[in-house]
């Protein structure tokens, strides 16, 4: 169980790039995706892709997730496996191996028993013709003139925890022009504006 009941949930969308985290890390529980451990310590990381695993082990990051399948990779390690899905569906984004680090993250706050979610930098849609990361053109990344990634399982993915977890309040930040997905339209869902995260 986490002692602070608040969690910051941190992906790697650009929105973020504004915001200094270590202003922020007394405040929360921290859970974090893939690279942000080159700049950031969080109490959990959510790495999918077995590559990012090994590179967070070589930042020494003492809580790291990653799928079921990737574990006989890293026995006697800190790595434990993310959560299993608390439901079944029949459709290829409900596959636990087609869910992303980010909807990973924000599924295990929830089942950490976080009350309230924060989420910075789930950008989904880029707003260029290029891919929208903080981290492209990085090793373990794609390149910066890579196309955008088509966010449709992410989002899917979060509304089916927003959908599940209905007593759990989400507060996502962004631009002010950010739109947020029509499947995230539940009563427990929020969106603010990035600049109103530093004033918590």
């Amino acid at each position: 169980m986490m002692s602070k009941k608040q969690t910051l949930i941190i992906g790697n969308g650009q929105s973020r790039s504004p915001v200094d985290l270590k202003l922020l890390k007394d405040k929360f529980t921290t859970i974090g995706c893939n690279a942000i451990c080159r700049d950031f310590d969080v109490d959990h990381l959510v790495c999918v892709d077995r590559r990012m695993v090994k590179e967070a082990l070589e930042h020494k990051v003492q809580k790291i997730y990653t799928r079921q399948d990737w574990l006989k990779y890293f026995k006697g390690l800190d790595v434990q496996s993310v959560p299993e899905l608390p439901y079944k569906d029949s459709n290829r984004w409900d596959n636990p191996f087609h869910w992303g680090s980010g909807p990973y993250a924000v599924l295990l706050a929830a089942e950490l028993g976080a009350e309230s979610c924060h989420l910075i930098g789930f950008d989904l849609q880029s707003t260029t013709t290029t891919v929208n990361n903080i981290y492209k053109g990085t090793q373990n990344y794609v390149d910066i003139t890579h196309r955008p990634v088509d966010p449709k399982y992410w989002v899917k993915q979060n509304a089916k925890v927003y959908e599940l977890f209905p007593d759990i309040q989400f507060i996502v930040y962004n631009d002010k022009d950010w739109i947020m997905p029509a499947e995230w339209q539940f009563d427990n869902v929020i969106k603010k504006e990035i600049k109103d995260l530093t004033v918590l």
